[in-house]
């Protein structure tokens, strides 16, 4: 069992940054590939972006590719996602997830484990 913790989430202009952190809990966190989702109201969750175990290879929606970047500090069991030239269309929670593949993945119902969410709000 993981538990998983999101936070940093908040209110903030278009053009800005924000750094959100997920704090992870149980089960070796160096074993789990971690990823972020998003969901905007009224909308599906999608994927945003995910980082492999140790190896550190990661993978971006096209949609957030040059402007966020995801990483991992496994000896703080945290994983983080720092978001910069933030648009009005990124405002949506934001949620962690853990997944117990081998190799990277995109795919939500891969993801075993999943935070409460964090709200992003991108102000125009």
């Amino acid at each position: 069992q993981v538990q998983l913790v999101e936070s940093g989430g908040g209110l903030v202009q278009a053009g800005g940054s924000l750094r959100l952190s997920c704090a992870a809990s149980g089960r070796t966190f160096s074993s789990y590939v971690m990823g972020w989702f998003r969901q905007a109201p009224g909308k599906e969750r999608e994927f945003v972006a995910a980082i492999t175990r140790t190896v550190r290879t990661t993978n971006y929606a096209d949609s957030v590719k040059g402007r966020f970047t995801i990483s991992r500090d496994n000896a703080k069991n945290t994983v983080y996602l720092q978001m910069n030239s933030l648009k009005p269309e990124d405002t949506a929670v934001y949620y962690c997830a853990a997944s117990s593949w081998v190799v990277l993945t995109t795919t939500s119902v891969r993801y075993e484990y999943w935070g409460q969410g964090t709200q992003v709000t991108v102000s125009s």
